[in-house]
């Protein structure tokens, strides 16, 4: 058996007793920025701005509000990843928790939608959580890969 230094050993113990509280403010973190984003998406839905500035009605060849629709709704499936925490020992279950993940972003993108069309100043459109959706599924598909090479790492 090789000989371990005292300070060798003290290192490691110290290492992988601060793992836990790693993944734990890790966690913490991510849920802060959960919510502040679903606070400011819920503010950019159903704010009522007197005057906007004017600017270019295409984007990149897009619309530029479905443009900003989808921008507004890609970060949510990585945010809620990291908040939940969760790490799947299978492909199902990471399927299951991406699927969840995605389930949880379209209800706020249609419950955002539907409030909108009961706004005067604001208007529900089918087209908007078209590109939520779009967002969404792309950014779900991220989370599933990065999982997946989580898992096959882990082999």
């Amino acid at each position: 058996m090789p000989y371990r230094s005292r300070r060798n050993c003290s290192a490691a113990v110290s290492w992988s007793m601060n793992r836990p509280m790693e993944r734990r403010t890790g966690k913490l973190v991510f849920r802060i920025l959960l919510v502040v984003y679903v606070l400011a998406v819920l503010y950019l839905c159903f704010g009522y701005f007197k005057s906007l500035p004017s600017v270019s009605r295409y984007l990149w060849g897009f619309p530029t509000d479905k443009v900003v629709h989808f921008l507004m709704f890609l970060p949510f499936p990585l945010l809620a990843y990291g908040a939940l925490g969760v790490r799947p020992r299978s492909f199902f279950l990471s399927l299951l928790l991406v699927a969840g993940i995605f389930a949880a972003g379209l209800v706020l993108s249609g419950g955002t939608e539907v409030v909108q069309s009961f706004l005067s100043w604001r208007s529900g459109d089918l087209r908007d959580f078209k590109a939520d959706t779009l967002a969404l599924g792309i950014s779900s598909g991220i989370v599933l890969l990065i999982e997946t090479v989580r898992q096959i790492r882990r082999r």
